[in-house]
């Protein structure tokens, strides 16, 4: 899952091995003073975080990743 944005990590929902499903949230960055949670697009079990919380990242940076299911 790629970042829509430069943003801060505020949260990670999610840890490695985490099953999760469409439309749960995975990260929570914030930019500008606002939070604009990522969310799953499809069901999947979480394989790697690759943000940590504080974290910068830019536009298309990975945030996680993801094994479907």
């Amino acid at each position: 899952m790629p970042a829509e944005m430069v943003a801060n990590v505020l949260s990670i929902d999610c840890e490695v091995g985490d099953t999760i499903g469409a439309g749960d949230t995975i990260v929570l960055p914030e930019s500008m003073k606002m939070e604009i949670p990522v969310l799953a697009e499809h069901p999947g079990r979480v394989t790697a975080i690759r943000v940590a919380v504080g974290d910068v990242v830019r536009e298309g940076d990975p945030l996680i990743a993801l094994d479907l299911l």
